[in-house]
């Protein structure tokens, strides 16, 4: 048996402390606190393959449901600043009855099955979460808002050549949109009351986006101004001109994305509120 002295044990035990405090920061340095950037692209990578398992039947009824409705407005419109409305009100549904529709509906779900207290034990800003749900959800409508949107200017014998606006109004009115779903389904105290209000949504877009402004009554219009998509619709509408007014295009735009910020921020703050109840 070997005798150790005890200045060496102590020095040690000093060591060995050290050690476990420069090893604990060394943890503390190996797990930073998460970044927006690389959280919101992993939430929206892992909501768009479980949007991918439904998108088929997704874009079918959304597309389906903006190209009836176009057929039925065709009996009625001839053509014009109305068939104009028509066509940009039916693409722009699409992305509402997906953004705003179905999130409001997933959330209300997410919430009530307690899926929120999933999220909120991930080192995940609470932006990240909405932002990434509303992208993928967004992301989702493009081949249903084109197609529509094609169809719809075969259809009144509108003009093709614009259509690349769409790359601007889907992004921006599906911002827009999801934000507004996503915070009426996390304020939404049940989930049944969540798919009532996404629905509402949805029937405001589709009556104050796809008929023609100029026939509804005063107050119909001011109600109108207050839609999310309105803008987005107006900002398509325009470039079916014989000389769209590249400025008012883009204040529309700036308009709908000044909207899709407020209303983010809006659901953002109530997954707050949800996770922490």
């Amino acid at each position: 048996m070997s005798v150790v002295p005890a200045e060496v044990l102590q020095g040690g035990a000093r060591a060995g402390a050290s050690g476990l405090s420069a090893e604990g920061d060394a943890v503390g340095e190996l797990a930073p606190r998460a970044r927006l950037l690389p959280s919101l692209a992993a939430v929206y990578r892992a909501q768009l393959s479980r949007a991918r398992v439904a998108r088929i039947p997704l874009l079918f009824v959304a597309t389906f449901q903006s190209v009836g409705i176009m057929i039925l407005m065709r009996g009625v419109v001839d053509g014009g600043p109305e068939a104009q409305a028509v066509v940009a009100g039916s693409s722009v549904l699409v992305v509402a009855f997906v953004a705003l529709n179905l999130l409001a509906q997933y959330f209300g779900q997410l919430r009530a099955a307690g899926g929120l207290d999933h999220y909120a034990t991930l080192p995940v800003p609470p932006a990240a979460v909405v932002l990434g749900a509303a992208g993928a959800y967004a992301s989702v409508t493009v081949p249903g808002t084109v197609v529509t949107a094609v169809v719809g200017c075969v259809m009144f014998q509108l003009p093709l050549a614009h259509l690349w606006v769409l790359a601007a109004v889907i992004p921006l009115a599906g911002a827009a949109l999801s934000g507004l779903g996503a915070a009426l389904g996390l304020l939404a105290p049940r989930p049944e009351l969540a798919t009532l209000l996404g629905q509402l949504g949805m029937s405001a877009a589709l009556l104050l986006g796809v008929l023609p402004a100029d026939r509804m009554p005063d107050v119909i219009q001011s109600a109108r101004d207050l839609l999310p998509a309105t803008y987005g619709v107006e900002a398509f509408a325009r470039t079916f001109g014989a000389h769209p007014d590249g400025g008012v295009v883009l204040l529309d735009l700036g308009v709908c994305a000044g909207v899709g910020v407020a209303s983010l921020a809006l659901a953002t703050g109530a997954y707050r509120r949800a996770a922490v109840r």
